[in-house]
């Protein structure tokens, strides 16, 4: 009787010493599997850093100057087409800025998304300058208005268009190539439209 207590008695350590071993290999395995998801998290945070910084990196001054000079034309234009909406005589005038509106909108909207993605800063609002020259239109009316209006949308295109032209064939960054070489056409009618427009004047 003594023997069975005895036998008894450590069949009972064993199973106690057993399920504590259980539970402790249930801990590690957590706490192994817990550590294993942390370290994923962050080499994937890592890559996604590292990407950021060479697509940053791959940016160089040329497709900077770039973006800053084409976003700022375009609000430009866009703020123009505005105003000959208003304040244009003639309906070719008026129709060419709800013309300009709404393709430069496009293309600004396209440009900026793709500097983003190369965190690359453009213009937030117009320079000085091109507020400047926004104000001295808006003193003119009618006829005035008109002949002024077609007269600098001539020479904007002509030096937007050339910068594209540049820019098409000389940027490094293909994002960027391929926006100007796929914009150069909307420019083109752009300017053909209103040299036809001033013909007609």
């Amino acid at each position: 009787m003594k023997k069975l207590s005895k036998i008894f008695f450590l069949f009972s350590v064993i199973c106690i010493f057993a399920a504590c071993n259980g539970n402790d290999t249930n801990t590690k395995t957590s706490t192994l599997d817990s550590t294993m998801a942390t370290t994923t998290d962050s080499m994937s945070s890592t890559s996604d850093s590292i990407k950021n910084i060479s697509a940053t990196a791959m940016v160089d001054d040329k497709a900077r100057n770039f973006v800053t000079e084409a976003v700022a034309g375009g609000m430009m234009e866009v703020e123009l087409g505005k105003m000959a909406e208003n304040n244009g005589k003639s309906q070719q005038v008026k129709d060419f800025g709800i013309m300009m509106v709404g393709d430069h909108s496009a293309v600004n909207e396209n440009l900026k998304s793709i500097a983003t993605k190369k965190n690359i800063d453009f213009p937030a609002s117009l320079t000085d300058d091109q507020k400047k020259d926004i104000d001295k239109l808006s003193k003119k009316k009618g006829a005035d208005f008109d002949r002024a209006y077609v007269s600098m949308m001539i020479d904007d295109h002509k030096k937007d268009i050339d910068v594209f032209k540049k820019a098409s064939g000389n940027l490094n960054d293909n994002d960027l190539k391929n926006f100007a070489t796929n914009t150069l056409p909307t420019l083109q009618k752009h300017l053909d439209a209103i040299q036809g427009i001033k013909n007609k004047m």
